[in-house]
């Protein structure tokens, strides 16, 4: 029988490299290369600002979003835990107004990097002001005031937000701020692609009225000369008056409109009944708060999804 015996002088190198390794590790911490591995952590509040966030870090960062997929984000309720992640990610970045939930965890956790993208994308008002949407208006007031939130549908918009989520990251990350930097570039090349392919697809249909389930089009309809007009205004929960699904059937009557346009997320129920009763055919619009597993699971992302929408939009409109 062998036996092995170890010196002591041999003995204590492995001891003492063994003690350097513990220490080593040890020593990483938040800046330190265990940390880096996993890149800066970003928590996104909904999808389109998880795209952001994604197109601009690439693997410098890992995304998590707040919203589970397919879900209805205006509805959002946080746990526990989705609240202490506020506090502990690198980066948040939200809508302010969108998500009651979401505002009232960055209030409380006063993560040291935000991103509101109402700030960058410049929120505008987009509501029909008649009886029944000023009432939507005043019950609606503590989760999205007068401001239409869903400025997401104008890619040009998206952009803003963009270079605002990469200026973020570099403060967070100062290291890689040149990369985040291309990566801002690399988005706004692709969504200038994507908001002149609408511009060239929608040419002929400036003034075209597009009537939608929930007036959550507003700024794609500003964007490329389009008058929406919302079933319902802005809370895709609200049910429309039959005052307000008779103003709809004659503005259908009285402008040739021969599609309504219900949305993903939403039920079509309303919409669907209401274009039978009109004679007019039905077609569908991703409003984008969301995307499903099936759709990520496709390769689906929010451009493919937006081209999906101008094709609708170009076979359903009234145009030249």
């Amino acid at each position: 029988m062998t036996s092995t015996r170890v010196s002591g002088a041999a003995l204590t190198s492995l001891v003492l490299a063994a003690t350097a390794t513990l220490a080593g590790c040890s020593a990483q911490g938040p800046g330190g290369s265990a940390a880096q591995d996993d890149g800066v952590t970003v928590l996104a509040s909904f999808y389109p600002l998880q795209y952001v966030a994604q197109q601009i870090g690439g693997d410098l960062v890992t995304v998590d979003n707040l919203t589970p997929p397919a879900a209805e984000p205006h509805d959002l309720e946080l746990s526990p835990a989705q609240v202490r992640e506020i506090g502990t990610a690198d980066l948040v970045v939200y809508l302010s107004g969108f998500q009651t939930a979401v505002d009232e965890g960055v209030e409380s956790r006063a993560p040291e990097h935000v991103v509101d993208a109402a700030d960058a994308a410049g929120l505008v008002e987009h509501t029909e002001e008649t009886e029944e949407t000023e009432e939507e208006h005043a019950e609606e007031g503590d989760e999205h005031g007068t401001a239409d939130p869903h400025f997401w549908l104008d890619p040009s918009k998206l952009a803003a937000v963009g270079q605002a989520v990469a200026d973020e990251l570099a403060a967070t990350d100062p290291e890689h701020a040149d990369e985040y930097a291309a990566g801002a570039q690399r988005l706004d090349q692709q969504l200038g692609d994507l908001d002149q392919e609408f511009a060239d697809g929608l040419a002929a249909c400036q003034g075209a009225t597009l009537v939608t389930s929930h007036a959550a089009f507003g700024y794609l309809a500003d964007r490329y000369g389009l008058e929406q007009v919302g079933i319902s205004a802005l809370d895709p929960e609200a049910e429309p008056s039959p005052a307000r699904l008779r103003e709809i059937g004659d503005l259908v009557e009285e402008r040739g409109i021969t599609t309504l346009y219900s949305e993903t997320l939403v039920s079509p129920k309303v919409t669907e009944t209401l274009a039978s009763d009109l004679g007019v055919s039905t077609a569908v619009l991703d409003p984008l708060e969301g995307l499903s597993e099936e759709a990520t699971a496709a390769g689906e992302d929010y451009v493919s999804v937006m081209q999906t929408n101008l094709a609708a939009l170009e076979d359903g409109l009234v145009c030249e």
